[in-house]
């Protein structure tokens, strides 16, 4: 990559807003595509939405309330083939056919993201990474409103960014930017961009290759210029072999645990201290922080770089920092029943993201694993649970990979289909003082319709016990 980070449209030049009559078809009808049809038809384009799958009846409703034409369960060529420009869903696969099609007639497809940019003047922090993100957005977010910023938030959490672009009128947004977002971004640039690690995910759709989801995730910093400020974890050795490549031009800090650093974030004698100029540096003991747990120490500096970019008062984000609540399915306590915590961490659908749960804790665990499994590697858990787990509740069709990976490091593994039955099972199994933490390091849907489903299936299973 060069050192301008610029990335081009390979099947196009991606346009500097479209202007006059333009024909805009969105592939996806979920809380991206149809904020980005509400935009499209905002600013006058003729709009057309499509799904290959069932459009909800939430939004079924807001399109027909807007007359926005559409279709579900299928894609009708003639009515997308003839599209000025795309906007595709981030679920959709630059290999699905209707793309390959779109791509060979050179149409230029692009993420809502990319789309919304065009139509605000607003200034954007984007964060991206395997593990973390929704977290360390939601935190960025309540320290910058609890500061007095006019600020939204949206990407890949809560409402979509271009469905505000067209409603609101924000200075700021905190966009959480996932892989599949970034692959369909091209003019678009961070003011300031956050890039908290890079760990196996999604792989399937990278050719199974790490270095391919990295080059993709390193997208974050693509026409960013001086006057512009990145972020990133000094510890992540994924992040730091793609930085070898990539000069950037922007303003970096670097957020470390393990050593000290002249600007950015560090941890010494259970402190964090960060600092973006030198005479004026932010110290916080971790027992205070909100959000527990080695990896939360990482977020929370990520996200108090971004205060102090901001310039915000010290005492604002320590205070932000020490009563934040955390996203609902990532280490949510739901309940302590006969003195054992109940912890929903649905929102872990990689094995990355149970070992940071695992790490967190501090009690003994019956952890509830399983799903779908997309290719994991469980050797990384197997020190955390020889050390922290005493029993393995699966919850899932297909358990096989999981009794092989840990049968020589626990002495109970138990089968479950149902989180009524999982919740049950692993509350026997545990006693007082112990956790019971639903961390799957799996997909959700061989029982479940997604991660919340399953989290919220959990948290009323447990509320019956």
């Amino acid at each position: 990559m060069n050192t301008n980070n610029t990335t081009q449209n390979p099947n196009n030049s991606a346009k500097s807003g479209l202007t006059g009559p333009g024909r805009v078809v969105i592939l996806g009808a979920g809380e991206s595509g149809v904020g980005a049809a509400m935009l499209a038809q905002q600013k006058g384009f003729d709009v057309f939405v499509s799904d290959f799958g069932v459009i909800t009846d939430k939004y079924k409703s807001i399109l027909e309330k807007l007359a926005i034409p559409f279709e579900s369960e299928k894609h009708t060529e003639d009515n997308i083939l003839n599209a000025t420009e795309i906007i595709k869903s981030p679920g959709i696969p630059s290999t699905a056919p209707i793309i390959k099609k779109l791509i060979d007639k050179g149409i230029t497809v692009i993420s809502e993201i990319e789309f919304a940019k065009r139509y605000t003047k607003a200034k954007t922090v984007c964060i991206t990474g395997s593990n973390g993100k929704s977290t360390t957005s939601l935190l960025t977010y309540h320290i910058l409103k609890n500061a007095g910023i006019n600020v939204g938030l949206a990407g890949n959490i809560g409402q979509s960014f271009a469905a505000q672009v067209a409603k609101e009128d924000y200075d700021w947004y905190v966009l959480e930017i996932s892989s599949f977002m970034l692959d369909d971004m091209f003019e678009f640039k961070a003011d300031i961009s956050v890039l908290l690690n890079i760990t196996p995910d999604h792989l399937d759709r990278y050719d199974y290759k790490l270095e391919n989801y990295a080059a993709s995730k390193m997208r974050i910093i693509q026409n960013q210029t001086e006057n512009d400020v990145f972020i990133y974890c000094a510890d992540d050795e994924e992040s730091l072999k793609a930085l070898e490549n990539i000069k950037p031009l922007a303003k970096t800090y670097p957020f470390s645990i393990v050593k000290t650093v002249d600007q950015g974030a560090y941890l010494e004698n259970n402190t964090i201290h960060i600092l973006t100029e030198p005479n004026n540096v932010l110290t916080m003991s971790i027992s205070d922080l909100a959000l527990q747990g080695k990896h939360n120490i990482y977020n929370s500096m990520a996200s108090g770089i971004v205060a102090k970019v901001l310039e915000l008062r010290n005492e604002t984000i320590r205070e932000s920092m020490g009563n934040f609540k955390n996203i609902e399915h990532r280490l949510e306590h739901v309940a302590k029943i006969s003195g054992i915590d109940f912890i929903n961490d649905s929102k872990a659908t990689n094995v990355n993201s149970t070992w940071y749960a695992l790490e967190s804790m501090t009690s003994d665990v019956v952890l509830i694993m399983g799903g779908v499994d997309k290719g994991n590697d469980y050797n990384m858990l197997k020190d955390l649970v020889k050390s922290k787990v005493k029993a393995i509740v699966c919850l899932g069709r297909d358990n096989k990979r999981i009794h092989d990976a840990f049968e020589d490091d626990v002495e109970i593994i138990v089968n479950t289909f149902s989180a009524d039955e999982a919740a049950q099972i692993a509350f026997h199994l545990a006693k007082r003082g112990d956790a019971v933490l639903l961390s799957p390091a799996c997909a959700s849907f061989d029982l479940f319709k997604n991660y919340e489903d399953r989290g919220n299936q959990f948290k009323a299973a447990v509320r019956e016990l």
